[in-house]
């Protein structure tokens, strides 16, 4: 069967992969710990699950606004000044199915065939691939372990040429939790100011960093008007099946972002709708609690990973996932009961997850879907406890290899 030329040019979740690969031992009867949640694993606070049942009960069921309806788009102009200082007004926002639907709008209106978009890797599985579907160009630069994976600018100012229209950044960081320090977001932001480029910058994970607090891009340098800020409700208040997100810019790219969505979409779902609106305006104690809970999850993971030999992290700054290196294995050789018979010897990533979920019964993500080939990615989204007994079967497999 012949297929449109865009679906061979976007790849496939890794995430996805490991997750039906730990379905099918599960169905075996397997019992398999996961460190893969991309989510936050509290339940959505019920303030904001009342919300949407009165929404239903008032019978709010039907077709809202392409952009959102003006109270949300009121109430997500009201957060942003309260918690981010960039100050906008509600024709400047569009709200989503996500704010991974809010990029790949903003994708489509802003980039082109023959256009190159600046990535920085290791990066959010989805952005080079919503690049590939708006038929431009992902150009990657390299990012500093040694200091919360920010740009190495010299690579980034040699890789910026006429045909360099953007730059997708991402603080914190899925995967690696890395935190950008205002000196960082400045000198990116002014680089974009120089070549005049647009800044679209996925705060998903703005509610959740750890050691320093959050700044918006769009805060640090207000004055630069092509920065499009793109937050959304299912990290920050455990609403990720609820599919809210938003993206606040120039009211000219809010407009034809909007009629882009009104051709696929139409608009949000109306009692989400309702719902993030409590969750944005509401009662905000829970965000703190999560976060604080995160935080000591993270000490947790890492201080039990430091003991494994051959591996190697560094304390995340935000989000919940633990970027392990996991290149000290490579070369080793382990047994095999499952992927094939004998001995294999180690040489990926995504060979150190195929052994960690045999041998250890724990599902990861191979940093290798991220651009990277020497990390994988551990979520402590998760139990004390599924942490605590996951790291200690990881520990137990790894001091089995040759």
């Amino acid at each position: 069967m012949i297929f449109a030329d865009r679906v061979s040019r976007i790849k496939s979740s890794t995430t996805l992969e490991m997750t039906n690969q730990a379905a099918e031992l599960r169905a075996a009867g397997v019992e398999v710990l996961s460190l893969l949640a991309g989510e936050p694993d509290f339940p959505t606070p019920e303030h904001i699950i009342a919300a949407a049942r009165q929404a239903m009960d008032e019978g709010y069921t039907r077709y809202t606004p392409t952009a959102g309806i003006p109270q949300l788009r009121n109430a997500a102009a009201t957060k942003l000044s309260r918690d981010n200082k960039v100050e906008t007004g509600p024709d400047q926002i569009i709200v989503s199915n996500g704010s991974k639907h809010s990029m790949y709008n903003a994708c489509l209106t802003l980039f082109q065939q023959g256009d190159e978009v600046i990535i920085f890797t290791p990066y959010y599985v989805s952005f080079p691939e919503l690049v590939h579907l708006a038929h431009a160009t992902p150009i990657f630069v390299d990012t500093d372990p040694e200091h919360g994976f920010e740009p190495r600018f010299n690579e980034l100012e040699a890789k910026i040429n006429s045909r360099t229209k953007g730059i997708i950044m991402n603080s914190p960081s899925n995967p690696t939790g890395g935190v950008w320090n205002r000196e960082a977001v400045e000198q990116t932001i002014q680089l974009a100011r120089r070549h005049d480029l647009w800044l679209l910058s996925d705060e998903s994970y703005e509610a959740l960093s750890y050691d320093q607090p959050f700044e918006s891009p769009a805060a640090v340098v207000p004055g630069y008007k092509k920065i499009l800020t793109f937050q959304s409700c299912s990290k920050t208040y455990a609403m990720t099946g609820w599919r809210i997100g938003y993206m606040a810019g120039p009211k000219e790219v809010v407009a034809a972002m909007t009629k882009m969505q009104g051709q696929s979409t139409t608009c949000p779902n109306s009692i989400s709708q309702m719902a993030a609106i409590a969750a944005l305006i509401g009662d905000q104690s829970m965000v703190a609690e999560h976060r604080a809970a995160y935080k000591r999850r993270r000490g947790l993971m890492v201080e039990r990973l430091s003991r494994i030999p051959f591996l190697s992290c560094r304390n995340p700054g935000g989000a919940f996932y633990v970027f392990l290196n996991v290149s000290g294995l490579f070369g080793k050789t382990v047994n095999s009961s499952s992927h094939q018979a004998g001995n294999r010897q180690l040489r990926t990533p995504r060979d150190v997850t195929e052994f960690i979920l045999d041998q250890a019964r724990v599902a990861t993500v191979s940093g290798e879907g991220f651009g990277d080939q020497e990390h994988i990615r551990l979520s402590f989204a998760v139990s004390d406890e599924d942490i605590i007994t996951a790291v200690d079967c990881i520990r137990a497999a790894v001091a089995n290899v040759n």
